[in-house]
């Protein structure tokens, strides 16, 4: 992201995909409940930062290309003309090169991300001198401003201290490395224990843009959520009550919860001594089936019977489940069934390149060929290989399939 920040403005290219990502977007952000305001921006400046200066996005010259990309989407007739065949210059006048067309994945974690950190920015901007003005800035400048932010944060933090406040905390949960308080939705000490929580964590839950008064700002956003019952807070405090995890949950209006975010200290997963307490927390909290992007980052993830490492998932119809929502988590099970391997296989294939399947069917289904011309090389029939053939007989069955399935019926 950071050649695309250098830019206060977009760059010329077209996206493949555009009502994709649009649709994405607003879907998105109506789930959020996010103002109309912020839901305005974000369908205009960030798609347009999405199509313009957004990395990773692939690249598409061709329409083979396109094709594979669309997979079973129709293909937009503008892009048939633009990538057909090549549109003639004028006599004498040099043809101007077209804007590049891309492709870009609408789930794409870093893509989330990213909007997840633009809409924490729009909302704290509601009160301020921006408040209204949302529209003038371009992505880029909002990406920078926030840059700014945080760093000015940083240092604010160094400068600043809060002791913490027992009034405003109730325990929840020991565990072997600490205990487990919650952030007291009704104390009035909520805004000054979350401010503790900020200066030794590292990260703007409880980070206030008027630090005396403790309002505005980050911290605004996260108090407001907790005192309305919308959001709860849970921290992982050692022995001198220090913290080491940061969760928020959130309350559904018919009071289910779903997990929100797991930090560590700066914002990054915590470490590996604490997932142990992690999981008991979680499983103690008895949330929904969702799972936010910051416990896989950690190998935890939410299963029927409950959370649990990725690595001790065992049950076949959770592990394929599981697999069909993340694939990139194939990889860390301890043992996956045959029938995990035969859905990677078909929809992931280049995954079983970093891992051999452990089913026979599917390492010989999925065995790398020998090239065309090897002594030892097979005969295709419709693209599906057939070591045992001869060209003789692949050719019989080619030509008479009727024939062919009768000599494999009597033979």
């Amino acid at each position: 992201m950071s050649t695309a920040r250098r830019t206060t403005g977009y760059a010329p290219r077209n996206a493949l995909n555009a009502g994709a990502l649009k649709s994405g977007i607003a879907a998105r952000s109506q789930a959020r409940g996010d103002d109309a305001a912020v839901r305005a921006w974000l369908l205009n400046h960030f798609y347009r930062h999405l199509v313009a200066n957004f990395e990773p996005a692939v690249k598409i010259d061709s329409l083979d290309g396109a094709r594979q990309a669309l997979r079973s989407e129709a293909m937009p007739e503008w892009v048939a003309a633009r990538l057909g065949a090549p549109a003639k210059a004028s006599v004498g006048e040099a043809a101007a090169p077209p804007a590049p067309v891309v492709w870009v994945d609408p789930v794409e974690p870093r893509l989330l991300a990213l909007e997840v950190r633009l809409v924490e920015f729009l909302t704290s901007r509601k009160g301020t001198a921006l408040d209204g003005k949302l529209d003038r800035i371009t992505c880029p400048q909002a990406l920078a401003l926030w840059d700014n932010e945080h760093a000015e944060m940083a240092t604010r933090i160094e400068r600043g201290w809060r002791h913490s406040q027992p009034e405003a905390l109730r325990t929840m949960l020991p565990t072997s490395h600490g205990v487990f308080v919650e952030l007291l939705p009704d104390s009035a000490l909520l805004r000054a224990e979350m401010a503790f929580e900020s200066y030794v964590m590292r990260h703007c839950l409880g980070q206030f843009s008027d630090r005396r008064a403790l309002s505005g700002g980050y911290g605004e956003r996260y108090a407001e959520a907790v005192a309305q019952r919308r959001l709860r807070l849970l921290s992982l405090r050692d022995a001198s009550g220090q913290p080491h995890i940061t969760i928020s949950v959130h309350v559904l209006a018919n009071g289910a919860l779903t997990v929100d975010q797991v930090k560590g200290k700066q914002n990054k997963p915590p470490i590996a001594r604490y997932v142990e307490d992690v999981l008991a927390c979680l499983n103690a909290l008895g949330t929904g089936e969702e799972t936010p992007d910051d416990c896989i980052a950690i190998g935890v993830v939410r299963t029927p019977a409950g959370w649990t490492r990725i690595e001790d998932v065992a049950d076949a119809t959770t592990q394929t489940r599981l697999v069909a929502r993340y694939p990139q988590l194939f990889a860390r099970l301890s043992a996956p069934t045959p029938m995990v391997e035969w859905l990677v296989a078909a929809r992931q294939p280049g995954l079983l390149a970093e891992r051999s399947p452990m089913a026979a069917s599917v390492r010989y289904a999925t065995r790398q060929m020998p090239a065309p011309g090897d002594a030892e090389a097979v005969v295709a029939t419709e693209g599906v290989p057939w070591p045992d053939i001869s060209p003789s007989h692949a050719a019989q069955i080619q030509a008479s399939p009727s024939r062919g399935i009768a000599e494999r019926q009597t033979g």
